[in-house]
């Protein structure tokens, strides 16, 4: 809630502080930082906190300055040509007679509302952005999570410990929808024995309204009130009330609201009971439970991301009973044709599969990479026995990810150079492949080591902190990277703890890792950074092991841990390392993006070929770990690819990376930054995404319903 009055000639700033289109809009950044930069970077690029806390006197002088009005005035010029973007809207408009609704568990837009967990975040946040530049019609639905996902500190000792904080509602860019007599409550569920209101707050993101439904009202129990607190509980059953209001609450929502989406698009497993409430209300209109499912069934979209299936949801009968037994009651259907509807038919274990779920209540289904694709159809043939494993009808559209979103501002400039003022709006646009060759070398080595000591400077600034804040320990200094080096070859290792992740692999042979680390001539540093999901010992038991390794002496100060990974940091990392390295165990990874945002920025992936490696990797653009076998097991997998990796570093990519001309310029090395930017930019966008989601699942979904009405 802004506080201090701002002059009329600068007095449309909160306007622009509340709609996160100036996150992914480098000027508006900059118009932000020019109007009081300490305050700018203490509110960790907030402009809703940072227009809470200014002074009169500031902005006063602001509007006075020639430099900061001029720069304004440019933004907003921009801003109000993008809203709302009418350069596709008639297009899709002419598609969509109403929005795509689009539903996930979380979202991550900017580090200012901290309710994501990960890549499943990351993803919806920047499909709702480019839904905005596109002019797609497009709402999103999800949760709203005042204490978000923790935030991590590590102990003394080397453990993981998760804090909660309460979001300051007033330094976020939310706003309370209310209803039309003026209350918070939007509608109601039942939920079990109780009738649970639910009430919903809004984040504009360019031209896409994303709703976020929450529970602490006080019409609510006070023991459901924190149901919509937090990320991904540990509870089993609160895991499924969290479910059912998504899923349930979100359909209710839209209606309340009057918005009539033509497309339903369910992000994952979690959100599948939004197909469930759609079937009750048909039925309620007279149709079957039959006919209802079946034009449900022909206007969604499901995107499934897991590929292994201890990650799907499952819930046991007993418990689904108590929630829809009068539910399901009241579409005419018993507890067995209920129970099938999420249940292979071979499975006797009175289970209630979400995945299955929204497998069956889909038309249009698919994977998050063309290696995805396949090991899903393999997973779910069960379900279409009939048909050939290749035949079944889950296809795939690989991820990609918002390049606006993650592209360092100084490679932007770069490209704006030499691929012209326009290449941001056509970067899906494969002829920008000789633009890129043509780009010098030495400048994109500029550009890279200016970015290398951004990343190092912050993660400084950051252990910096933590010692003044907590006293901490020498030790803990040494392994939040106070000693690295910029010149020095940088390898990054940035995801969430987990063990099919293999984050210790690099250590198996230590011996062997620390002679390649502390080369005379050609050293190498790791940072690692990512959170151990707070049920999850085993993952904390690797991540203190990589804690304490970078603790050791015998490393020279060149293993180093990020604490508390945020989106923030994460375009430093992206944007800052030499190396992006992936290790997972094969067909585990569905896709993995962060190696998409590496590799656009000119960070060269290492990694297992797996997800959208399998088909990214080309020979010249990174570097492939191992075969691409797995059938060796865990621990022979292991050793062969710690071999391998190890054997990449030493004859290929460390000898690489220092071969340099007379001036300090590794060409060898640039050659292959610039196969990575132009291979991964235009295929691996967000934007090519979406236009396949448009064109092969959205576009048919409309013409089925039409068809559907024409009968």
């Amino acid at each position: 809630m802004l506080t201090a009055q701002l002059p009329e000639r600068i007095g449309r700033l909160d306007e622009l502080a509340n709609n996160l289109w100036w996150s992914w809009h480098e000027d508006a950044r900059k118009l932000f930082r020019a109007l009081d930069y300490p305050l700018w970077k203490i509110s960790v690029h907030n402009p809703v906190k940072q227009l809470y806390e200014i002074s009169q006197d500031t902005l006063q002088a602001a509007a006075k300055d020639p430099a900061l009005l001029a720069l304004y005035d440019s933004v907003m010029t921009a801003f109000d040509a993008a809203m709302p973007n009418t350069r596709l809207t008639t297009e899709y408009g002419n598609l969509l007679r109403g929005p795509v609704a689009f539903f996930s568990m979380e979202f991550a837009i900017h580090n200012s509302i901290p309710m994501y967990a990960g890549g499943l975040g990351v993803l919806a946040g920047d499909i709702c952005k480019e839904a905005s530049d596109m002019g797609l019609p497009l709402v999103a639905v999800g949760f709203m999570y005042p204490q978000g996902y923790f935030h991590q500190h590590i102990s003394a000792d080397g453990w993981q410990e998760e804090v909660y904080r309460q979001l300051d509602f007033d330094g976020a860019p939310i706003s309370r929808v209310l209803s039309s007599t003026g209350k918070n409550v939007i509608t109601e569920i039942q939920l079990g024995d109780i009738t649970l209101a639910i009430g919903v707050w809004r984040m504009q993101v360019g031209n896409t309204k994303l709703y976020l439904l929450d529970t602490n009202l006080e019409e609510n129990p006070v023991q459901y009130r924190e149901l919509s607190a937090r990320l991904y509980v540990s509870d089993h059953e609160q895991r499924l009330q969290q479910e059912i209001v998504l899923g349930i609450g979100g359909v209710r929502v839209l209606r309340a609201l009057n918005i009539s989406p033509s497309v339903w698009h369910a992000n994952e497993g979690h959100t599948a009971f939004m197909m469930l409430e759609r079937v009750r209300e048909l039925v309620s209109t007279g149709l079957s439970f039959a006919e209802a499912t079946s034009r449900v069934q022909a206007t969604t979209v499901f995107t499934t991301h897991t590929p292994v299936l201890a990650g799907h949801d499952i819930f046991p009968a007993q418990m689904l009973e108590k929630y829809f037994g009068d539910y399901r009651k009241s579409m005419g259907i018993n507890q067995e044709t209920f129970l099938q509807l999420g249940t292979q038919r071979d499975d006797t274990t009175q289970t209630f599969n979400m995945t299955v779920f929204a497998l069956r209540m889909a038309d249009q289904r698919c994977g998050v990479s063309r290696l995805h694709g396949k090991v899903t159809r393999k997973m779910w043939h069960g379900l279409w026995p009939q048909v050939p494993e290749d035949e079944v009808p889950i296809t795939h559209i690989t991820n990609g990810v918002h390049v606006p979103s993650w592209i360092a501002p100084e490679l932007a400039g770069l490209f704006e150079k030499y691929l012209g003022k326009n290449w941001l709006e056509e970067h899906d646009d494969g002829s920008l492949r000789e633009n890129i060759l043509a780009i010098p070398g030495a400048d994109l080595w500029a550009v890279h080591q200016l970015l290398k000591h951004k990343l190092i400077g912050a993660m400084r600034e950051s252990a910096r902190n933590r010692w003044v804040e907590d006293n901490t320990a020498s030790n803990q200094v040494l392994a939040l990277g106070v000693l690295l080096n910029p010149e020095v070859l940088t390898i990054g290792f940035v995801r969430r703890f987990t063990e099919y992740k293999r984050p210790t692999l690099s250590f198996r042979d230590i011996n062997r890792l620390k002679r390649i680390i502390n080369n005379q001539w050609r050293p190498v540093q790791i940072v690692f950074a990512g959170k151990s999901h707070p049920a999850d010992f085993l993952s904390k038991q690797l991540l203190h092991q990589v804690y304490t390794l970078a603790t050791d002496r015998e490393f020279r100060g060149r293993i180093a841990f990020v604490e508390d990974y945020d989106m923030h940091m994460a375009r430093y990392l992206v944007q800052g390392v030499d190396i992006w390295l992936n290790t997972p165990r094969r067909s585990q990874e569905a896709c993995g993006t962060s190696g998409m945002k590496a590799s656009l920025n000119g960070v060269l992936h290492c990694s297992i070929r797996d997800g959208w490696w399998h088909e990214g990797y080309n020979g010249t653009n990174g570097w492939a770990i191992g075969a691409d076998a797995d059938t060796l097991g865990p621990e022979k997998e292991d050793e062969a690819d710690a071999e391998a990796l190890y054997r990449l570093l030493e004859e290929k990519i460390v000898p690489l990376y220092y071969a340099r001309d007379r001036n300090g310029i590794p060409h060898g090395w640039i050659s292959m930054v610039k196969e990575a930017i132009y291979s991964v930019m235009p295929v691996y966008s967000t934007r090519r995404m979406l236009k396949e989601y448009i064109e092969r699942m959205y576009r048919l979904a409309v013409q089925a319903a039409s068809g559907m009405e024409q009968r």
